[in-house]
């Protein structure tokens, strides 16, 4: 908790001044202001469901294709937790792990999944879908967070087996992610989280863009942060309890 406290109060500032200079921004809609956060504990099933509510329609925006990968754009509603890296297959690593449902219509990274049931397995980026991820603190960035990544020579380095292939800490686990109304909703069984069911967490809606061009930048960046359920990532949240 200490390295999250560190960050959060490094971030605070940056969601203020983000905030206040996004009005111009294309996805700064309703569809990305979040009115509620929550995640309910199902002991009969050994799963847990992930929700996060806005004002708009939760996942009817979609990001506009750049045409390539280099400057890709990326939206999600993420999960920031104060699960430790090791219970979702990462090794001990310092950062936040959080549960991001994105969509990028310029690239798949779910080479495992095929999300539009069309039997192609690279051509579904832009169906909204699950990764786990390392979040650190990265200047570099107008939202002030990025994808931890790491030196591909590093053979300390451990993903899940389910991870895209690229060189940062991310995984795309493939969770059954569900869009109904003013709600997107992920289910996660117990046992992908180390049968952890008690944790904290917060809820953001950000904008993300790819780079594999600049080394001044992080390859997967926060450059807007739309909205932030706690107002202050604090993580205030803990898992709810229902038996059925």
């Amino acid at each position: 908790m200490k390295i999250i406290s560190k960050l959060v109060i490094t971030v605070l500032f940056t969601i203020t001044s983000v905030a206040c200079a996004q009005k111009k921004e294309p996805y700064n809609t309703d569809d990305f202001k979040i009115t509620s956060v929550q995640v309910t504990h199902n002991a009969d099933l050994d799963i847990t469901v992930w929700e996060i509510s806005v004002k708009g329609s939760a996942g009817a925006t979609t990001p506009t294709p750049a045409g390539q990968l280099d400057g890709a754009p990326v939206l999600g509603y993420v999960f920031p937790t104060s699960l430790s890296p090791t219970d979702v297959g990462f090794i001990d690593t310092n950062g936040i792990v959080a549960l991001a449902l994105t969509s990028h219509p310029d690239f798949d990274d779910t080479p495992l999944w095929d999300e539009n049931s069309d039997t192609i397995y690279n051509n579904d980026g832009i169906i909204w879908h699950p990764h786990w991820v390392v979040l650190h603190q990265d200047e570099r960035v107008a939202g002030g967070l990025a994808v931890k990544q790491f030196d591909t020579n590093d053979s300390s380095v451990k993903l899940p087996p389910t991870n895209p292939g690229m060189p940062m800490y991310m995984d795309s686990p493939g969770y059954n992610v569900k869009t109904v109304g003013n709600t997107i909703k992920v289910i996660v069984p117990d046992y992908r989280i180390n049968n952890k069911i008690e944790f904290n967490y917060d809820g953001v809606a950000a904008y993300m863009i790819v780079n594999t061009s600049q080394n001044n930048k992080p390859m997967l960046g926060v450059y807007h942060v739309y909205s932030v359920a706690s107002g202050d990532l604090s993580l205030p949240y803990s898992v709810k309890k229902n038996k059925s």
